[in-house]
Order: C-alpha cells, then structure tokens, then sequence
C-alpha cells in the first residue's frame, strides 16, 4: 500500500504529517512512502532528509492524492485539494467535523474514507492517537515560554548583590493536557503557580505538580465522562469571575486553556479583569482560534492593551517537535488498523467507527456515543452492633492461641526427633527451627508495601550469617561443611548487596 504526504497549503500551517524518522516506521509497517516536494521545509525537514529516510519524492500534490491509497495530512483539505482525491482514498487529518459540515458532505461525495484525528474518543487504549493532547502538551510548554518572553522579567526569585527579585506568580486557567503542561513549565521555572479548574477531581494533579488548586465556596463539579469541562451554573460563574478578577490585580502571567469542542471557547476574561492587571502582565490565551477565553484576544496576534498588558494570541507551533508527535498518533493508528498487511477499516472498532466521519460515501458524524459500563448496585452496609474492641480482642485472642499450636506442634515434632538423633544435632536444629519459625512470623505479618524496607532491615541478619559462615570454614575444600558454609557467605552477600542497593534507591526517591 501507498502512502502520500502532501505539502500543507496553508501559510500558517508551519507542521507536516510526517517526519523522517516516522516514514521509517511507516516503512517497517509495510508501506511505500511517498512525500511531496518541500513538504517540510517549514518544519526543519529537508527532501534530502526524506530521500535518506526512504521515501519517495512527488512533485505535485495530485500525485500524491491521485496515486496513493491512504493520505496523512494537517489541517483539513481545502476544496481544491479535495477535488485531486480518487474514490476509495482513506485520508487522516484534522477536520473538525462538527464546524465543517460542508466539507464532510464534498468528501462523502467523493466517497473519500475520512478519519478525523481530532475526534479521536478520549479511552485509554486510545491516549497513544489523541493528537489533541500531543499538541495540547506542545502549547501548555510553549504557552509558559512565550509568557516569560513577553514579561520581560525572571521567573524565578533570586537574591542578588544588585538587589532581591520577587518571583513571578503565574495563573493557570484550565488544568487539562495543556494545563498540566504549563503548570510544571512555570514551576521549574521557578515562578509561584496557581491554577484553577471547574473539575473537582484534577486538585490532586495541580498540587502534585507544585501548584496552588484555586476554587470557589460553591459545591458544584464540572466533570463530565467525556473528560471535558460542562458549562456551570450562574452561580458559580459569577463567583468564578470574581475570583479571577481578585487574581488578574495580583498575579503577572494569566495562561488560558478552556475549550469546548465543536462550540466557540468560554469567555473567562472580561474588560475589567484586564484593566485591573498590572503593567507588564501577559496573558497567553491558547483558546484564541475557537474565539479565545479572553474578551480582548486577537487571534493570530500579539498586542498590547492602553494599560500596558501583552495579550498573546499565537504561539510558535515548534513545528519539527510537533511533527514528530503527530506522526507519531497517526503510525500508532495505522498499527491498529492492521498495517499494509492487514490493513483493514473496521466499523466495529471503538476508535476508528467514532474518528471515521465519512466511509463509502456516507456522512458518519455525530458518532454514537460511547457506551459506558453500568454502575455496581450498591449493597446496604452491614451494621456492626458489637464493640470494635471486643472484635479486636477476640482476633488477638485468636491469633495468639494459633501461634502456641504451632509451637507446640513443633515442640513435639523436636521431642520425637531428639529420641533418635545426637545431641549436637539436635542443639544447631532446634536453632534453625526456632529462627525460621521466628522469621516467618516476622514478615508474614508484615504490610507487602513494607516488604522493601524490610529487605534493607534483614542486612544485620545477613551479617550475622557471614560471621557463623566464616567460623565454619576449614582448609579443606572438599569438606561438606566448607561448602554449605561458603554457600551461605555467598547468599548472604547477595542480600546484604541487595539490601543496601534498594535502600540507596528508596532514599533517592526522597530527594529532589
């Protein structure tokens, strides 16, 4: 099977579908690769870079659309470029179905088979196709960067002979990919970091990450199955306002990342947040091509409000870094497709039914949705009338009659074998019986999430074996006791290596 990377037509599309080092991999899925001339030129990769890597230059896009069975592209084709496509075609690209219903219909007529990577559904066996997280960690990274350009100052704080520099306090509005991103960029940067989420459930990843989880004093989650954020109540909105107004006077970079599929992107940002921003501040808003999050937002643009804060509504692409990460998705699902060998378009698949939004000339959008197993009923808790302490007691009580069974058991069995046995045998055996049984009680009742730091523990036990080994050592070699002995020094060196190797490991884990 053909595979074709055209050259993306529009100007500000700076990404290609493909890299060098992904058309290897396309060639090991058993493809033939064919890339147009200068494909990616505007992503750092030369045609000579692509000839090395295997693939096979095109002139013209209408090559590539009219003789290769599966295209890899960016940005949706244009009406032009969806003319040169042949029937039967599988295309993937991006598409935003549900914002552009006219060109589903041009590609259904055409009876092109068109998978739109961000639809991509949001399941864990799909995390390694979701472009939309791929890009979206680029621009959380690249939001925080940008940001620091525009401020002009540290990040950090410092102490210097000049004089003390205060660290920067940054927001993040939004904690998804980007978000997520953005935050850990700012705090290794040094800045101090706040981030802010309609979502409950994400406080624990901003504070892991460093950052202050900012919220309001209203109990209303924003959670939905899909993994996106719901539209919130009057309420909470107006309360969320306040609260961003409250943190726009204090803090010097905003970083906005809400977006809605299909819909334009909430406005979170208002006139008077901006005018009560100090001068210098920066706003980067990664939402400017739905509409932005902030009111002031100028898509594809960077300007400077009358008093003085720097509105960022693009950001550099980083273009061969994005590349790889997008070829990367796109091979992942070609690998699930089948391959060339086996590639095959399954309706029944979970990924690829919801992502192929038309197939045989049909429309294949909205897709349906994902089912969702059904909740455990819950069972009626047991109502525990006896007093706890007298269960404890009981269980105590229990265990401590088994462990003098056991003793006993073993006492007798000692008794019968000490009737025939020499007395010095019977001396060494009473003490390894008694240790093994002493060491399984030990570990046996200790938590397995504490079995590592016992292995470190167990070092000074090892020891004592190497002292009994090395007293039972003689000249001669072939003794049987020589070599039990040098077996045991063996093993409990291995141990204490051991003991000590984990421990260096669970110490480095407490260490920043």
């Amino acid at each position: 099977m053909k595979v074709g990377i055209p050259s993306e037509i529009s100007a500000n599309e700076l990404r290609v579908a493909a890299t060098p080092k992904t058309v290897k991999r396309l060639q090991k899925q058993g493809f033939d690769v064919y890339v147009q001339h200068n494909a990616g030129i505007k992503a750092n990769f030369s045609d000579k870079e692509f000839e090395d890597a295997g693939a096979k230059l095109v002139h013209t896009a209408e090559e590539i659309y009219g003789k290769c069975d599966i295209v890899l592209k960016v940005k949706e084709p244009s009406i032009e470029e969806v003319s040169m496509m042949k029937e039967g075609l599988v295309m993937l690209s991006y598409l935003w179905p549900a914002q552009n219903k006219d060109l589903l219909q041009k590609l259904a007529d055409k009876k092109v088979n068109a998978i739109a990577m961000d639809a991509i559904p949001r399941i864990s066996r799909a995390q390694k196709m979701d472009v939309l997280s791929s890009m979206a960690n680029i621009a959380g990274y690249r939001s925080v960067i940008e940001g620091s350009y525009h401020f002009g100052r540290f990040l950090n704080g410092q102490i210097t002979a000049a004089g003390k520099v205060e660290p920067a306090k940054v927001l993040v509005i939004g904690a998804g990919v980007a978000g997520l991103a953005a935050i850990g960029a700012a705090n290794s940067l040094g800045a101090i970091v706040r981030a802010f989420d309609t979502r409950k459930e994400v406080a624990e990843q901003i504070e892991s990450m460093g950052a202050q989880f900012l919220t309001v004093e209203i109990e209303e989650d924003g959670a939905t199955a899909s993994g996106y954020s719901k539209e919130m109540s009057k309420e909470f909105i107006e309360a969320e306002m306040a609260l961003f107004k409250a943190q726009a006077a204090e803090v010097d970079i905003i970083i906005t990342t809400a977006q809605i599929p299909g819909r334009e992107a909430p406005k979170l940002i208002l006139d008077d947040h901006v005018a009560v921003m100090k001068p210098g501040s920066v706003i980067v808003d990664l939402a400017a091509s739905t509409g932005g999050n902030c009111v002031l937002t100028k898509n594809g643009e960077v300007y400077t409000t009358p008093n003085g804060v720097t509105i960022v509504g693009k950001l550099n692409q980083l273009p061969s870094q994005a590349s790889q990460l997008y070829g990367n998705n796109l091979c992942h699902l070609l690998d699930d497709m089948g391959k060339a060998e086996k590639f095959k378009i399954d309706m029944e698949d979970a990924v690829v039914s919801r992502a192929m939004v038309t197939y045989n000339g049909k429309i294949n959008w909205p897709p349906q949705p994902l089912p969702v197993s059904p909740a455990k009923p819950k069972v009626a808790a047991t109502v525990v009338t006896e007093d706890p302490k007298v269960v404890a007691e009981r269980k105590n009580k229990k265990e401590t009659t088994s462990m003098f069974v056991r003793l006993g058991v073993i006492g007798l069995m000692l008794l019968l074998l000490g009737k025939f046995a020499p007395s010095e045998f019977m001396q060494h055996f009473t003490v390894f019986v008694l240790s093994v049984f002493i060491g399984w009680q030990v570990i046996w009742n200790v938590s397995h999430s504490l079995h590592t730091p016992l292995m470190a523990v167990t070092n000074a036990i090892s020891g004592i074996i190497i002292v009994g080994g090395l007293l039972q050592t003689t000249d001669d070699l072939s003794s049987p006791m020589t070599i039990l002995a040098f077996v045991a020094i063996l093993v409990a060196s291995i141990n204490i290596v051991g003991g000590f190797f984990v421990t260096h490991r669970m110490l480095k884990m407490f260490k920043k």
